[in-house]
């Protein structure tokens, strides 16, 4: 009998990919933190305020393309749905960042100004954990990840996919903007979240604080890249890719899809929250719109 030999687990990256890796590192780490810091504004090698957060937010992006490149690209599965994970986490994040500005605020009180200009008394239950910076770390993968859990248990059990699942994605998205632009809701309306103050009790507008934010988010993407290359790489990125291929045959083989794509489904909605929690702090705003299909598609 002839011995099967296995295809040997390649590197996580080539020679060339981890140069050009640690050249992103040190773009990200060093060189734009001394052009925006250390170089002299009118020098033509000055970075600006303005490239700083039009840079993170194309990062931020970022994150959400490897997303989608793992449950679409690897697995097959086509969702016109994440913009509502990347807004759920950006809320998470305003909500906390609501809660920095304090006192400050128009009405000066300790309730966020939409609030107090709807005549609300208290803060809603699901702002509890708004005022902590650690449970708003949590609930910014927390409820990204159960709602998508919960949604892709039920959707995959069912065995719904193609353009059915993607449609289903797309009306989820739609429902959830329409419910965020309600004013009961306690998410800021259709006006969303803004005029952020600080974080951690730092200004948030000063140019430290922002480029924290830009290094923050580059390292997470490039965090985000290595931990994508090693999944697909994986024996377990070997049967999403096979679903992708030949769902039955995978099935036939005696491999449960279920909790495949249950799992590359919630990471990828993890990841595009931990993009949206990092892009509120550097835009300043997060709104319903963020929610529209037509972001997701994008």
């Amino acid at each position: 009998m002839s011995k099967v030999t296995l295809p040997t687990k390649g590197p996580l990256l080539s020679g060339k990919g981890w140069t050009v890796f640690f050249v992103a590192l040190i773009v990200v780490c060093a060189v734009a933190p001394m052009l925006n810091l250390l170089v002299p504004r009118e020098s033509m090698f000055y970075m600006s305020d303005y490239a700083v957060a039009l840079v993170g937010k194309i990062m931020c992006y970022a994150i959400c393309a490897l997303a989608m490149d793992l449950i679409w690209g690897y697995t097959g599965i086509l969702s016109l749905g994440h913009g509502m994970f990347f807004a759920l986490g950006g809320y998470m994040m305003g909500m906390y960042l609501m809660r920095q500005i304090g006192r400050d605020g128009n009405y000066k009180s300790d309730l966020p100004d939409f609030m107090v200009f709807l005549d609300w008394k208290e803060l809603p239950w699901h702002w509890t954990f708004s005022g902590s910076f650690v449970m708003t770390l949590v609930m910014i993968v927390a409820v990204p990840g159960i709602i998508a859990f919960v949604f892709g248990f039920f959707a995959f059990r069912s065995r719904i996919k193609g353009v059915y699942f993607s449609i289903i994605t797309q009306a989820m998205t739609f429902a959830a903007m329409l419910l965020f632009f309600r004013n009961e809701t306690g998410f800021g309306g259709n006006n969303g979240f803004t005029d952020f103050k600080r974080i951690l009790d730092i200004p948030i507008a000063t140019q430290s604080m922002r480029m924290t934010l830009f290094v923050m988010t580059g390292l997470t993407l490039l965090g985000f890249f290595l931990f994508s290359k090693w999944l697909i790489g994986s024996k377990f990125g070997r049967v999403l890719q096979a679903i992708r291929d030949a769902e039955t045959r995978v099935m036939f083989s005696g491999y449960n899809p279920l909790p495949y794509k249950l799992t590359i489904w919630v990471i990828s909605a993890i990841m595009c929250g931990v993009a949206g929690a990092l892009y509120v702090p550097q835009v300043g705003i997060i709104n319903p719109g963020e929610m529209s299909a037509a972001n997701s598609i994008e």
